[in-house]
């Protein structure tokens, strides 16, 4: 008899509950950040604005004068190549030259270089010298023989001024000044050596064209 009515009493209690009806919620309250009047006011302000984030740059962004380089007015150089040094990131190795594989320091970013007077692998005796890569013209410069000019290091490319020292030290076809010193009994004349003329390079950038996927 007790389980009948417990039975009863449950079926009675659910059937008042299904009868209570549950609140349908309205989709016009309910709440989107997104259709916001205060939140879409701030941010229509910046739409458009947002800056891509950058992509990172590779070695050949923070060292331009690497790369491979042909020139058309050095028969004796006709390809060059300049790399970095794989434990020393100022310091690169040029290679083709006719001096032979040589060294040169980085002394003014992006891509100004020093050429430390140096002995080559092969034992070459190599005079002080600057490289200088110009990005947007692609070109590379190199003069050996000069040195390196820390206040203006693109004044190593610049003609001599007609009768400077440096006129004499540019032209290989100088000929050999002589000086003569008079005495009561006789001339002596003293030749003096020539001074070693600057050798200069001038080549362009190899540029990879890279195939687009069609």
């Amino acid at each position: 008899m007790g389980v009948v009515l417990f039975s009863f009493f449950a079926l009675f209690a659910q059937a008042q509950t299904d009868t209570v009806q549950k609140p349908v919620q309205d989709p016009a309250n309910t709440w989107d950040p997104k259709k916001n009047p205060t939140v879409t006011e701030i941010t229509s302000k910046y739409d458009g604005k947002l800056v891509a984030t950058r992509t990172a740059l590779t070695t050949q962004d923070i060292f331009p004068a690497l790369g491979a380089y042909e020139s058309t007015t050095n028969p004796e150089a006709p390809s060059v190549s300049v790399s970095i040094d794989p434990q020393n990131k100022g310091l690169v190795w040029i290679e083709g030259l006719p001096q032979g594989k040589i060294k040169a320091m980085l002394r003014k970013s992006p891509a100004t270089y020093k050429i430390p007077a140096q002995k080559t692998e092969d034992g070459k005796d190599v005079a002080e010298g600057t490289l200088i890569y110009d990005k947007d013209t692609r070109t590379l410069s190199i003069v050996i023989g000069k040195t390196y000019n820390n206040e203006d290091p693109s004044a190593a490319f610049a003609a001599p001024a007609i009768g400077t020292a440096d006129e004499a030290t540019a032209n290989a076809d100088v000929k050999s000044k002589t000086t003569s010193t008079k005495t009561k009994t006789k001339t002596t004349k003293t030749k003096k050596p020539e001074a070693p003329k600057a050798w200069t390079y001038t080549g362009t950038k190899v540029v990879k064209e890279t195939a687009m996927m069609q």
